[in-house]
């Protein structure tokens, strides 16, 4: 076994000991050299264990004493409440809201807490100019042609064989690319419904499927989630007469950020199969984990093509290159038709660029300083909230992704802190905007794809003394 990977390994066991409390804090970590003879590594390869851990702010060295457990505040900061939406449907989207918040989108001026994107200094921004540079040479006629309705081929077979890790066994057939997961899931909803019909998601919701579920007239059924587990699957099965479809973002939802068990998935996929009621998967964030393996997907247990399995780059690679996917099972025929009467074609020489990133290791390679770095950057949000937010303030404690969900006390409005932390330059999502009812006016939603500085770090606390303020 490589000491790279062997080091990560100890690394990871270490920090899931220091987590569930195996290991407490103030307790002492054996010697670099015992670490060392213990594993059957070398000295070098130890320190990188505690490198590695210390920079988690997981461990703390005492001088001539050695390395010790830190006191992990934060995780005796309880959690969120589980949501309890209303079980009638309710259309009352916060469009001024949402639309103030999006409109900061792009501004440098302004911290973005509120944009749930990885920030560019995070990205292998040199590397990808250059794969759009050989993209255009090597595609017929620069890349001005029309693609097939079903997409880049190579970008289709890169999906098709990174799907084996998580058991998904696609075929470069199977799947049709788009502009972006939210082109996938529209397609997928103009396929499936038809105004009337009655959609479920999960509650709290990223705004931009709200917004497009309510602008194709469907009915939001909304469906109560807890921080760590996701949606109750018994009251979830007790609602499946009353709705047509169902789109769920069970790995890393955003904002909660919670993975479903597998039991769970399969429950589900099985329960949605009898009822014949289609299940959109949208998976945009299901590299970004913080364990040791890509979690399965719903589409894992799919046998009779019932999931439309939707996902792409924009959180993990290139946000702008608008670089998606969708797997339709048995609705693929649907899917294609009105690709092509919405859009005939993607974008040739930004998807041929993907796809020859995704076949080298340079992708892998990213994803593995990215998922370090976010959580990395979760330890160190949790710690700066713990310190300087109001008391009585709940987090998630996210297992992958980008977002970070804070519940305040009752008293404190998100809506007036979001206008107060922009004339400070700092923007925020309230959490109003992730529900169609009068829910969440005490949460807000935090982007952790923000390079970890001290100057971030004064913002948290700047936010933390605004909040205590209101």
């Amino acid at each position: 076994m490589k000491e790279d990977f062997l080091y990560s390994r100890i690394a990871q066991n270490i920090a899931n000991k220091i987590k569930t409390g195996v290991l407490k804090a103030g307790e002492k970590l054996p010697s670099v050299r015992i670490l060392s003879k213990e594993h059957g590594i070398s000295i070098n390869t130890s320190k990188k264990v505690f490198i590695e851990l210390e920079s988690q702010s997981l461990i703390q060295s005492k001088p001539q004493s050695g390395y010790f457990v830190s006191p992990l505040h934060y995780l005796k900061l309880p959690l969120p409440e589980t949501s309890k939406p209303s079980l009638v449907a309710d259309n009352r989207e916060p469009n001024e809201l949402i639309d103030r918040v999006y409109s900061n989108m792009g501004n440098h001026e302004l911290t973005l807490f509120s944009i749930g994107v990885p920030s560019g200094n995070l990205l292998p921004l040199a590397k990808l100019k250059k794969e759009i540079v050989l993209a255009t040479r090597s595609l017929k006629d620069g890349g001005t042609e029309y693609e097939s309705l079903l997409g880049n081929l190579k970008l289709r077979r890169m999906i098709a064989v990174r799907s084996l890790a998580w058991g998904g066994a696609l075929k470069e057939t199977d799947l049709i690319t788009t502009n972006g997961c939210m082109n996938s899931i529209a397609l997928c909803l103009m396929a499936l419904t038809k105004p009337g019909d009655t959609i479920a998601l999960e509650s709290p919701c990223y705004p931009g499927i709200l917004q497009l579920a309510v602008s194709m007239g469907l009915k939001v059924l909304e469906v109560a989630t807890h921080p760590v587990s996701g949606i109750d699957i018994d009251a979830f099965e007790q609602l499946l007469p009353e709705i047509n479809i169902c789109l769920l973002v069970p790995n890393f939802n955003t904002p909660l950020g919670y993975c479903m068990s597998d039991e769970n998935k399969k429950r589900i996929v099985t329960l949605l199969e009898k009822y014949n009621i289609p299940l959109i998967e949208d998976d945009t964030y299901g590299d970004l984990y913080f364990g040791t393996e890509r979690p399965k997907c719903c589409k894992s247990f799919d046998t009779t093509g019932n999931v439309l399995w939707c996902s792409s780059v924009s959180k993990t690679l290139a946000p702008g290159y608008r670089a998606g996917w969708v797997a339709p099972g048995k609705y693929k025929d649907q899917i294609i038709k009105l690709k092509l009467i919405h859009s005939i074609s993607s974008s040739a020489i930004i998807h041929e660029a993907v796809g020859n990133f995704l076949m080298t290791g340079r992708h892998d390679n990213h994803l593995r300083r990215l998922r370090k770095t976010l959580q990395q950057n979760y330890q160190h949000y949790a710690l700066a909230i713990a310190e300087y937010f109001p008391l009585g303030t709940k987090i998630s404690r996210p297992q992958g992704g980008l977002t970070l969900w804070i519940e305040f006390p009752q008293e404190i409005d998100t809506t007036k802190l979001y206008n107060h932390a922009l004339n400070n330059k700092i923007s925020i999502a309230p959490g109003r905007m992730f529900s169609l009812q009068n829910q969440f006016q005490n949460c807000m939603r935090l982007c952790m794809g923000l390079p970890w500085t001290e100057d971030l770090k004064l913002k948290l606390k700047q936010l933390g003394n605004l909040a205590k303020m209101i």
